[in-house]
């Protein structure tokens, strides 16, 4: 079983606390009983949920708040080189931890499980986190996204298997070294960090060449990127290689996913025998999300009609097509979707749910290297909606590239012959999709920034 606290970790410091990836770590480590401090831009849910657990968390970045008996720093890739607290561990030689080898040592001594792909990581790691648990085995996790509310992304728990989020963003995956590995997908993404499909490629192997010897790895058998990879690791011989999907040659072959209103059913043919549960999140992608978390489960040795039973206990994961309310007849959801990928999954997953109604889309890029890359791509999504608002970029960690702005992407959704419209001002927004929405529309916000923010202003609009 895993140590209590890793060694050199027992008082570790967070720079960026708050972020989804850290503040899980943070808050297994609390659980296991370190003494965790760390600090973050803002206030946030986040931060009071790690102040329950008796972490110290403050607010602003400064040199004043690393303790002077901190063990060690902990980073994200998201933290610049001049941080002021980063550059005080530097002066007096703090260790400093990226985020990865954080997590990688908390999976010391257990059997990970861990979830890899352009797409649908954090909804195969919830549910997979959520069955497990449900069968009471009892899962420590860390996940890109909460469950329930705030803090409940992650958690220490006494069973062997550990479930994680494996980020191939900025190669960070190549540090974990689980007993079974899930590639959904595999696209071109994260453009400052990769240049090509050769490099995504190349990644991705070295991410299977980290399973353990007798390990699995489950992979699409329907997706082109994610066959090519299955394709170039097949001569490894010392893991088992589980295909899913609708494809015919797939080991773990899905024949029908029927839709159930915002929920759907699935039957699959697994080792010659017929099983069908339930998913209660619309759509065919996040239907294949948890045939691979069922797959990921029987190669631990789960029954699996037990897991499948209990992956119907999934209710789904903030951000991902949640239901965040209705208002005179008009529902609100929210979608973290930011690829076009993703975007075409999830609105396709909407019209399917919307049995005629119209869907209206509050859209926020993100990131400006994305729609340098993409941004045509993202116009072309939106042409599946009946009305869209584009908001500007939303530039997390990144500098402005001159010329890049959500014009490219209104140009591009025209051209598509989508209705879509810009919005500088986001403040304006409830004001505007109140004078778009009628009774039974479906109103998306969409983007992996702050839009998630406008869903309960323009619910509260729509009350008015």
């Amino acid at each position: 079983m895993a140590p209590a606290v890793p060694t050199t970790m027992d008082r570790p410091h967070f720079i960026g606390i708050g972020g989804a990836g850290m503040s899980g770590i943070a808050k297994i480590l609390a659980q296991r009983g370190a003494a965790v401090a760390g600090s973050d831009a803002k206030e946030s849910a986040t931060a009071g949920a790690l102040r329950e657990l008796g972490a110290t968390v403050h607010i602003g970045h400064a040199a004043g708040h690393l303790a002077e008996d901190a063990s060690c720093v902990v980073v994200s890739s998201a933290i610049r080189a001049d941080n002021p607290e980063l550059a005080a561990a530097a002066e007096r030689g703090i260790p400093v931890v990226h985020r990865s080898d954080a997590l990688a040592r908390l999976m010391d001594g257990l059997r990970p499980i861990a979830v890899a792909g352009t797409h649908g990581k954090t909804t195969t790691t919830s549910m997979l986190a959520v069955s497990l648990d449900a069968l009471g085995l009892d899962p420590s996790y860390a996940i890109g996204g909460d469950l329930h509310g705030p803090g409940s992304n992650a958690r220490h728990g006494g069973g062997e298997i550990f479930v994680a989020e494996a980020d191939e963003s900025d190669r960070s995956f190549h540090k974990y070294a689980p007993e079974v590995a899930i590639i959904l997908n595999v696209e071109l993404d994260h453009h400052a960090n990769y240049a090509s499909m050769d490099e995504i490629y190349e990644s991705f192997e070295t991410f299977v060449g980290r399973i353990r010897p007798g390990g699995t790895l489950v992979v699409s058998a329907d997706q082109a990127g994610a066959r090519e990879l299955t394709a170039r690791v097949s001569g490894r011989h010392d893991i088992e290689i589980v295909t899913y999907g609708e494809a015919e040659d797939a080991d773990v072959r899905v024949l029908k996913v029927t839709p159930r209103g915002l929920a759907s059913e699935v039957t699959v043919l697994l080792n010659g025998r017929m099983l069908t549960f339930a998913v209660s999140v619309p759509g065919r992608h996040y239907a294949l999300n948890a045939v691979a978390a069922l797959a990921a489960g029987v190669a631990l040795g789960i029954p699996a009609h037990n897991l499948a039973s209990a992956l119907g206990k999934y209710t789904g994961v903030k951000r991902r097509l949640q239901l965040k309310g209705e208002a005179n007849g008009v529902q609100v959801i929210d979608s973290y979707a930011h690829h076009p990928t993703e975007m075409t999954a999830d609105l396709e997953a909407i019209r399917g749910a919307a049995a005629g109604s119209r869907v209206l889309v509050v859209f926020q890029p993100h990131l400006f290297s994305r729609t340098q890359e993409l941004g045509t791509e993202m116009g072309q999504a939106l042409a599946l909606a009946d009305a869209s608002v584009v908001l500007d970029i939303y530039p997390a960690r990144e500098d402005p590239i001159p010329g890049i702005t959500s014009a490219l992407i209104i140009d591009a959704a025209e051209k598509a012959g989508a209705g879509v419209r810009a919005e500088h001002d986001m403040a304006a927004v409830p004001d505007v999709v109140a004078g778009m929405a009628r009774p039974g529309d479906l109103v998306l916000t969409m983007g992996a920034g702050d839009v998630t923010d406008l869903g309960p202003k323009i619910l509260a609009r729509l009350e008015n």
